[in-house]
């Protein structure tokens, strides 16, 4: 029984080293892809890197089928597999990873009653890693050595880039004078001074990030670089991040994921949430690719939640969707969506349409304005917890994957998203600064998006949310398509009066037809919104705009989307590091 149980083991954990493998070899050759400006292919590992995971776990449920006959489960023989199991990871690198994956192989081969903690991991065995000395992760400098200009050219030399920065000195320079702007709690001596820089740079889209932190006597200065790629040859750095809520949003929920060659995920993690507090252990695993150890860890603090919370679950406010049926638990920052057994007449598409549409968000770029989802199946909710008026509703919408079990309701599939305020309600309540602000970022993520190769769909207010940070993030995936798919037209000009009065279209409209004009009328009907709207963003209405850009798209341009501000771009800041006049220079916030 012994020897049967650990060959099952030992063939969960090759699927595991499998997959860590070719995880890293991917994320390895992310370096080459930055050097070589080869954008189209960093698209391309990403959305493939994504998949790995599923992959992996998909060739080891295989291999166990075949080579041990697994089709029932045998209490003792899984208690000892899991025992085994512990005993493999007693030495690993990865095993909060490891258990992850155990858990994914044991829930794919069994029914959801044996989810629980005697076969698999809903608590993770791995606390040992806090007690044990952290792995070198991170290298530390005394500028008080060299001086401060050479530490801060050996911080930037050290990661050996293969092509050279167009001008090191001139970028330290501005470094410096941005740091001693920004960051006042490293305004002393440099014997006084320490920084720690991670060993490992940060690669996603077309940027290279290198993230460190100052200690000194008034604390840690958290920070990240942005290095950029001039496309000719040379590299430079283009901004400096020290704010903890600027470093959050580059670690947002609604960008892609991290390219960071580190084998020790946990330290990474620890050090990060060191510098960024607000991100949760969940948001910083999904972050830097390991995003179903991000649903593992989100998962087991929404249990810690539950059982230290006494609030019911609710409709989430907003207008309710034709597709899904959103509802949270107000005193957690997130949202539970389901898909609806039946849709409004308006909505030409299936389940399984709506669930391609969330996969296809979950590999592409979300450019900081598509939130990213959690997908989770057979999850059971406390009964209790749930009023009957919301229980009716849901059972009302989406009976058919909705079952009680005794004291738990079991939804069979659903997503979770960051809650956000849907922008019609933030808008309702906005003052004209207020108003002003979010339709910049409301036509901004529509511009982003399209550099994406995105096209929304459905643009109405309701389907756009304004995050904590203030930046217009959309969330309503059932409509959108890539640009290629959709005919910009526009709209043909009324010449009779049965025409002009016609409460029907008088002219064809084909199948992907779009008539951006109407953005105006049906998102935009707002007077107030429409002149905020139309101050920054007036070419979304014209259909020449949407066809150049599906042009760019075709030639193969990928357009620069930085995670941070403009205006503290290094281009943007006067010969003192200091932010130039927002209004003189035409620069805009968010």
């Amino acid at each position: 029984m012994k020897d049967h149980a650990f060959a099952i083991a030992k063939t969960i954990l090759n699927g595991f080293e499998r997959h860590i493998h070719l995880f890293s070899e991917i994320t390895r050759s992310a370096k080459q892809r930055f050097e070589l400006c080869q954008w189209a292919q960093v698209q391309t590992a990403a959305r493939d890197r994504t998949d790995y995971y599923d992959k992996r776990v998909a060739e080891t449920l295989v291999t166990i089928r075949q080579d041990f006959n697994i089709t029932s489960l045998d209490d003792t023989l899984w208690q000892n597999i899991k025992n085994l199991y512990i005993e493999l990871l007693s030495r690993h690198n990865q095993p909060e990873l490891a258990e992850s994956f155990y858990n994914s192989v044991f829930c794919h081969l069994f029914e959801r009653k044996y989810y629980h903690n005697a076969y698999i991991f809903v608590e993770s065995t791995v606390t040992r890693l806090d007690s044990r000395p952290a792995p070198p992760i991170y290298r530390s400098y005394l500028p008080a050595e060299k001086g401060l200009a050479q530490t801060i050219e050996d911080i930037f030399t050290f990661h050996q880039f293969d092509i050279a920065y167009e001008n090191l000195p001139r970028d330290i320079d501005t470094l410096i004078k941005a740091f001693r702007h920004q960051a006042r709690k490293t305004m002393f001596r440099l014997e006084e001074l320490q920084f720690d820089i991670l060993d490992f740079i940060f690669y996603r889209n077309k940027g290279a990030y290198i993230i460190g932190r100052v200690l000194s006597p008034a604390g840690q200065t958290p920070f990240i670089v942005a290095v950029l790629n001039d496309e000719k040859g040379g590299l430079y750095i283009d901004a400096l991040l020290t704010e903890g809520e600027s470093m959050a949003v580059v670690f947002g929920f609604a960008r892609a994921y991290f390219f960071v060659d580190c084998q020790h995920p946990h330290a990474l993690v620890e050090f990060l949430h060191r510098l960024i507090p607000h991100k949760t252990r969940a948001d910083l695993y999904a972050a830097i690719g390991f995003h179903k150890q991000g649903k593992t860890q989100f998962y087991r603090d929404f249990l810690n939640h539950l059982d230290n919370s006494k609030d019911k679950f609710e409709l989430a406010a907003g207008i309710k969707g034709m597709v899904m049926s959103v509802f949270t638990l107000p005193s957690y920052p997130y949202v539970f969506k389901i898909i609806k057994d039946k849709f409004s007449p308006s909505k030409n598409i299936t389940k399984k349409d709506v669930k391609a549409k969330y996969r296809l968000v979950k590999l592409h770029d979300r450019v900081g304005r598509m939130a990213d989802t959690m997908e989770y199946s057979e999850v059971a909710f406390p009964k209790a917890r749930f009023s009957p008026e919301l229980l009716e509703e849901l059972t009302k919408v989406a009976d058919s994957i909705i079952r009680l079990e005794d004291d738990l309701v079991i939804i069979e599939h659903l997503y979770i998203e960051r809650r956000m305020n849907p922008l019609n309600l933030y808008l309702a309540d906005a003052d004209d600064q207020q108003v002003s602000d979010a339709m910049y970022g409301y036509g901004k993520a529509i511009k982003q998006l399209i550099a994406a190769d995105i096209f929304p769909g459905d643009m109405l207010l309701k389907n756009f949310g304004v995050t904590r940070h203030g930046r217009v993030i959309f969330y309503d995936y059932d409509e959108i398509s890539y640009m290629n798919e959709v005919n910009f037209r526009v709209k043909p000009e009324p010449k009779t009066e049965e025409q002009i009065y016609a409460s029907e279209p008088w002219y064809s409209v084909d199948p992907g037809d779009v008539f951006p004009e109407e953005l105006a009328t049906f998102a935009l009907a707002n007077q107030r919104y429409r002149n905020a709207f139309m101050e920054h963003h007036a070419e979304l209405l014209d259909a020449a705009f949407w066809q150049q850009c599906q042009q760019n798209i075709a030639d193969g341009i990928f357009e620069d989307v930085y995670p941070y501000p403009d205006k503290i771009r290094f281009c943007n800041l006067t010969s003192d590091g200091v932010q130039k006049d927002d209004n003189k220079n035409g620069l805009i916030p968010k």
